[in-house]
């Protein structure tokens, strides 16, 4: 205790001594040797200093008022320079994180690593990611990314906790990667953030520079020389940090337009990763494991038949092996690394490429991969146009012919691997394999019309054809006018031709098929019949469906869920008949129940695009939870819908009236009154405090006697920095219900909600509504006045600001509310107001009394004028109104600014 004692004046005077050298090494009017020497003294003294002290006292030092303005210039150099130091992004993180306002860190954590959860807020987040992501003035991007770069992709590690992994991948994602300026390929930040990992998962984007220089080739006379020697360009513990530093942003940063951008480039690679055959429990964890959940949460952003034609071209990949300069491959190191390798000089593509031995689990895997994250449609889309392609290839040939290099058949490996998928699809996939019949009859007719003019029944193709034919005319609910007539018409004809054929078996399922398709619509009860959904309906609910899966699935990654909402939020805008309004609704109240800002943010968005259309029943789901009459939600919830039921009520303007306002009013003015009552939530602490008691006894007990507070020992703290601490202690303490009360952080915010609602539409509210507010925030004004009471005065009082300033906002637009305040009840809320401005405890109650005292007096004032509405009307003048007062005869005589009209000249006879 006695060096902690000793080591306080020199904390407080650090202040003090940088202030005095930066004068002395920055002064204008001393000479160069005098500021030369106090620069030395300077640069010493910083150097030394640690960055969370140093940041804390330059940021004392760049206070209005606290240093000259020719001083303040080059302490703020210095201060914008604190993050290119070695500690210098985490120390700037830490110190936004614990003297923001939001935060309620206590000052003696700041400097404590943030590994047990630190209170990081959304608005602190956001005032990181502006000082770190936009370079000073005087630094070049360059310079500025690549001294911050290694260390925000260093936390990215994890192993300074996952509140600072959160932090840097919003910097990362968000303040440069996210914006155009630095983000874009090719751009400083790029170069800096995204390349770094991008090059080491996928050695072709780094232009063909291996890392390691390969060593020179030599051998004896007798010593074969081996074209293919290998050598590095990748470590294994250098794609294993890339692959985890990239999982990590995109899990923490759920921006689904950042994720395509950054994953793109690497589905192939992904894939090879992926589908790795290995069968250690390190190369699972460290590589596959992470790459199939890299490439799972880009095929269901952007995935696409074309996507898994890609995979299914490369199936047998393990790197690079193409005509491009850049060759390399994947190779396992032992049994718990993969390292990539470059190849020398030419190798035979068609050997390392396909690896027939590892087509088994090769074809397992992407059957397994397209039934985890393919739609029906992409399954059905790349089923059939495999299936055509092997009833192509089965075509017999009739004549030798030349064709060119680019016309050369395909490989027989990748039909070969074709054709296993396939079979594979029609194993485990054979529900999902049909999804549109239209595409299946647009098979069967281009088979079929291929087969007669061939003039050979195909043995193979055309009774697959007429199998698949029949699978679809026969399906329940078969409509002819469901397909398209142009279709119909060539299977018809085709069918008809093959029936005159001499192949019994073939041509007898023709004529059958022919008969069913002519007759198929008789067959059915017309009452039974349904009307067949539109194009857009069809694709609507695939939409619906496929946006509720992945919000819903349990292991869907937050990239995944925000594109499920943004899948959502186009169907709400788009008004599609498929959505069920009250699920919806219940669905997106589960997710503002999670503590997810980023998932938050996009539900309270969609909650204000169905208030557009369906206000009433979106204010009641939102309203039900925020009340929480059952005692289910935790405060953090119900704050979180009180920012839902804020924006809607923002969002519904001048239609927020009726029964909706109605409802709305009395919900707020029920949770914000004096006389809530939670009988639950006293029940519960009332056995937390019993468990407290328990506990501190037990303590008691072991220390023999009073227990120590050893808060003091963690780290040396002034009188003023102990005060604020206990000062805001007691005001967190306060804001708990106590004895079953409401909890003041409620009231507040229903407080701050109903003075939106005043503001958006006070007419809608009602009188009633309107005066027991105004008579509310007039009590507690007068009878909280504690400290941990402050937020809820400063609601009040802001309540009542809105009020006055919508009153003189409807007299100005000449608008008729049905109620206003009488010079009575001015009068009074004026003198209590009055009152409150020279006594509260809170001088932001005080400073916002005195204005709606400021505001109620010209608001008196502009009583006496005529609405600028009516001066419009009349053309009059403000002050020529005056009850008692004419000054019409004394105004000067003035030029007239009114346009006149030109003298005319006429002749007189």
């Amino acid at each position: 205790m006695d060096e902690q004692r000793t080591n306080r004046p020199a904390k407080e005077s650090l202040v003090s001594i940088i202030e005095q050298v930066a004068t002395k090494a920055f002064q204008p009017s001393s000479d160069d040797a005098s500021r030369s020497e106090g620069q030395k003294e300077l640069s010493a003294i910083l150097s030394k200093t640690k960055t969370m002290t140093l940041m804390s006292a330059l940021n004392k030092l760049t206070q209005p008022d606290q240093a000259p303005g020719w001083l303040r210039v080059h302490l703020m150099d210095i201060l914008s320079l604190l993050p290119q130091r070695p500690d210098g992004v985490r120390a700037t993180l830490e110190f936004i994180f614990s003297v923001h306002p939001s935060s309620t860190v206590r000052v003696s954590e700041a400097a404590k690593p943030q590994k047990q959860g630190a209170n990081i807020t959304m608005e602190a987040l956001k005032m990181a990611t502006n000082l770190l992501a936009a370079p000073p003035a005087t630094v070049p991007p360059e310079q500025w990314f690549s001294g911050i770069a290694p260390q925000l992709l260093r936390l990215l590690d994890g192993e300074d906790g996952p509140d600072l992994v959160k932090a840097a991948s919003y910097v990362i994602g968000f303040g440069v990667l996210g914006r155009k300026q630095f983000g874009a390929p090719g751009t400083p930040g790029w170069k800096a953030f995204a390349e770094p990992m991008l090059t080491k998962i996928n050695s072709s984007l780094s232009m063909g520079k291996p890392t390691n220089n390969p060593s020179t080739i030599s051998a004896g006379p007798d010593e074969v020389i081996d074209l293919r020697k290998k050598s590095i360009l990748v470590e294994a513990d250098e794609l294993c940090i890339a692959i985890r530093r990239l999982s990590s942003l995109l899990d923490s940063h759920p921006n689904p337009g950042l994720t395509k951008r950054l994953l793109a480039p690497l589905i192939i690679p992904l894939w090879a990763l992926s589908s790795w055959q290995s069968t250690t429990k390190e190369i699972d964890e460290r590589y596959r494991r992470p790459a199939t959940t890299l490439l799972q949460i880009f095929l269901k952003l952007s995935g696409s038949p074309e996507k898994f034609q890609l995979l299914l071209d490369n199936i047998l990949t393990t790197g690079n092996i193409g005509t491009s300069n850049t060759q390399w491959i994947y190779d396992q190191v032992g049994d718990s690394g993969i390292q990539v390798k470059s190849l020398r000089g030419s190798a035979d593509n068609s050997v390392l490429d396909w690896d027939l031995g590892l087509l088994e689990s090769k074809s397992d895997a992407f059957v397994e991969l397209l039934q985890t994250v393919g739609t029906d449609s992409d399954i059905s889309t790349l089923f059939l146009n495999l299936l055509r392609g092997s009833l192509e290839s089965t075509e017999p040939v009739k004549e030798i012919k030349i064709v060119s290099e680019e016309e050369q058949p395909e490989d027989p490996g990748a039909q070969l691997a074709k054709a296993k998928v396939l079979q594979k699809m029609m194993e485990k996939l054979s529900d999902r394999l049909i999804s549109s019949s239209k595409q299946l009859l647009e098979l069967v007719s281009q088979i079929l019309s291929k087969s007669i003019a061939s003039e050979t029944v195909n043995d193979d193709a055309t009774p697959v054809a007429l199998s698949l034919l029949n699978l679809v005319v026969a399906a329940p609910g078969f409509q002819r006018s469901h397909a398209s007539a142009d279709i119909l018409t060539s299977i018809e004809n085709s069918l008809e031709k093959i029936s005159r054929t001499q192949e019994t078996d073939v041509s007898q399922t023709a004529r059958n098929l022919s008969l069913l398709l002519k007759y198929r619509d008789g067959l059915d009860d017309p009452s039974e019949q349904i009307t067949a959904p539109t194009d857009r309906q069809i694709e609507d609910r695939k939409t619906y469906n496929l946006a509720i899966s992945y919000i819903t699935q349990a292991d869907s990654p937050p990239p995944v869920r925000t594109e499920g909402l943004n899948l959502l939020s186009n169907l709400i805008r788009a008004n599609s008949p498929v959505l069920d309004i009250q699920a919806t609704l219940v669905l997106l109240s589960s997710l503002l129940n999670e503590d997810d800002d980023y998932i938050n943010l996009t539900v309270v968005r969609l909650f204000t695009q169905l208030a557009n259309k369906h206000p009433r029943s979106t204010t009641k789901e939102i309203l039900e939870h925020y009340v929480d009459a059952n005692e289910l939600e935790p405060t953090d919830t119900r704050l979180r819908f009180g920012e839902a039921l804020l924006q809607v009520i923002q969002r519904l303007g001048e239609t927020f009236s009726g029964d909706t306002a109605k409802q709305v009013s009395e919900a707020l003015l029920s949770i914000a009154g004096r006389r809530g009552y939670r009988p639950k939530t006293k029940s519960k602490q009332e056995r937390e405090e019993r468990l407290k008691q328990m506990k501190n006894k037990a303590a008691s007990n072991a220390w023999q006697g009073e227990v120590p507070d050893l808060s003091e020992l963690e780290e040396e703290q002034t009188e003023d920095e102990k005060a604020r601490e206990e000062m805001i202690a007691q005001i967190v303490s306060g804001w708990e219900s106590k004895r079953g009360a409401e909890d003041v952080r409620m009231r507040a915010s229903a407080l701050s909600i109903f003075s939106v609602g005043v503001e958006t539409n006070i007419s809608g509210m009602g009188t009633g509504p309107i005066e027991s507010a105004v008579d509310l925030c007039l009590s507690v004004l007068a009878l909280e006045t504690g400290p941990e009471t402050g937020i809820l005065r400063r609601s009040a009082i802001v309540l009542i600001h809105h009020f006055v300033r919508a009153l003189a906002d409807a007299r100005e637009a000449g608008r008729r509310l049905g109620f206003g305040l009488t010079d009575a009840s001015r009068e009074d809320i004026a003198r209590s107001l009055e009152y409150i401005a020279a006594t509260d405890n809170d001088g932001l109650v005080r400073q916002h009394a005195s204005d709606v005292v400021e505001s109620l007096q010209n608001w008196q004032l502009s009583r006496l004028v005529p609405p600028v509405s009516e001066l419009r009307d009349q053309r009059g003048d403000t002050l020529t109104r005056l009850a008692g007062l004419d000054i019409e005869g004394s105004r000067p005589s003035l030029p007239s600014l009114e346009p006149r009209v030109r003298p005319k000249i006429e002749e007189i006879e």
